[in-house]
């Protein structure tokens, strides 16, 4: 439910731009879902060695220190979270108004407008009642279930009807441009964002232990539920993700998904006629149900990292009658729409994949650190070394090379992750700060 989004809908036009084939497009689609299945394994042994919610945020404070936890919050209060956030409600507004702008793109600054009012408007929901916002949730979920299942069954009856010119090999490995390697990076980050949310599982570890039982059957369950579920999850939207990339390529050429700005609405114009207005009313349901998650969830992290004295103490008070987080999501509303503000969505994908791995390869460093400085502790689930290796080269690949090829973007994104450094000294680390600032903060 938290992986996939709106990703899908708007990840195959960046994946296909920087992989230059369809071929080779749909390998980086693959081979993307693998690269997920690897951490998620890493982190399932990090979610019983250390069963403390929050994820990455809990691992990497508790194996490295205040600092380093500190540095991935910030990051991820600031830019993970938000741009996340920002590009799902761009994405919302794109498919909401392109039936309005059938021959073109949607103005900027209706699409702007249009997103902020589903931001603010769910930022009201969730401050409201924790039972509007899951039901919203489990809703709003049908929508995404039905625009993907739609699109795969379309896609089958065109290959059987013949129609699968794009994917024979001979056409599907034409490459209208080389790729080089910062290119093939930079398409498996825009494709990672489809993927990410495969380790939110992680921040809800001590709510997975019921307290009115005894810890030793409630533990027992959660060893035996979180490796199925990662084994379900990942190969089924990897399965998900590839067949709805062919099925997009039985309608469309290459160059037609490219210069789509909402490639599941072109794809409803071609081939479901009368029907076509099913897609974008799917698409929108889908991601204004993913809003709604990720509002849910940035705020839980805001009040974690508050309540752990990382963040100011306001972001950690609840409503005394709703019983809900509302300074924390007043905050990840705000910080949402200043990012929406900045840039494209491509852009702005490019930013939060690139932080996204960056704290995805420090956590699963820990694991490594965490095998050499404490050998002998509890780990029920034990993964072969191989697996975080495997990962970590991988993820130093993508991380040079994105760095070689966007400088700029990621460049900004390591700055904007190092101003958390004296932010934590002197909000942190100074304890004994006078008065008058502690009453400020």
């Amino acid at each position: 439910g938290n992986i996939i989004g709106s990703g899908i809908f708007i990840s195959p036009k960046g994946v296909l731009e920087h992989a230059g084939s369809v071929g080779l497009a749909l390998i980086i689609w693959v081979l993307g879902g693998g690269v997920a299945a690897l951490g998620s394994l890493c982190y399932a042994e990090l979610g019983v060695a250390i069963p403390k919610s929050g994820g990455d945020y809990s691992y990497v404070t508790e194996i490295f220190g205040g600092l380093a936890g500190f540095l991935l919050l910030w990051s991820a209060v600031l830019i993970m979270y938000p741009t996340s956030l920002a590009v799902i409600a761009l994405t919302f507004s794109n498919y909401v108004l392109q039936p309005v702008f059938p021959n073109c793109i949607p103005p900027y600054n209706a699409s702007r407008i249009l997103s902020m009012v589903c931001l603010l408007l769910l930022t009201w929901v969730n401050s409201s009642s924790v039972r509007w916002a899951t039901r919203i949730q489990d809703i709003f979920t049908a929508g995404k279930l039905l625009a993907l299942t739609l699109i795969i069954i379309v896609g089958f009856l065109q290959i059987f009807k013949g129609n699968y010119k794009e994917l024979t090999p001979s056409n599907a490995f034409r490459f209208w441009m080389t790729p080089s390697v910062g290119h093939l990076a930079l398409a498996f980050l825009q494709g990672s964002f489809a993927f990410s949310g495969w380790n939110f599982l992680n921040y809800v570890t001590e709510e997975l232990v019921d307290p009115r039982r005894q810890v030793s059957i409630s533990m027992m369950l959660f060893l035996k539920n979180l490796p199925r579920a990662i084994f379900i999850s990942i190969p089924l939207v990897t399965f998900v993700y590839t067949f709805t990339n062919i099925a997009y390529f039985t309608a469309m050429s290459p160059q037609e998904l490219l210069s789509s700005n909402a490639v599941a609405v072109t794809f409803g114009e071609k081939l479901l006629g009368y029907f076509s207005w099913v897609m974008p009313v799917s698409v929108a349901l889908s991601t204004f149900g993913g809003i709604n998650g990720y509002l849910f969830t940035s705020s839980r992290l805001c009040f974690s990292g508050a309540r752990e004295g990382h963040l100011p103490s306001l972001l950690a008070m609840i409503h005394v009658k709703r019983c809900t987080p509302i300074p924390a999501l007043l905050i990840c509303c705000l910080a949402t729409l200043i990012i929406m503000l900045v840039g494209d969505t491509y852009t702005l994908i490019n930013y939060v994949s690139f932080i996204n791995y960056l704290c995805y390869g420090v956590t699963i460093i820990g694991l490594i650190v965490l095998r050499w400085k404490k050998p002998k502790i509890f780990r029920p689930i034990k993964v072969n070394l191989l697996i975080p290796i495997t990962y970590l080269a991988f993820w130093a690949f993508l991380l040079i090379f994105s760095l070689y090829s966007e400088p700029i973007v990621c460049g900004v994104g390591l700055i904007i992750i190092l101003t958390g450094v004296p932010v934590f000294f002197l909000g942190v680390y100074w304890r004994n700060k006078p008065k008058c600032v502690n009453r400020l903060i």
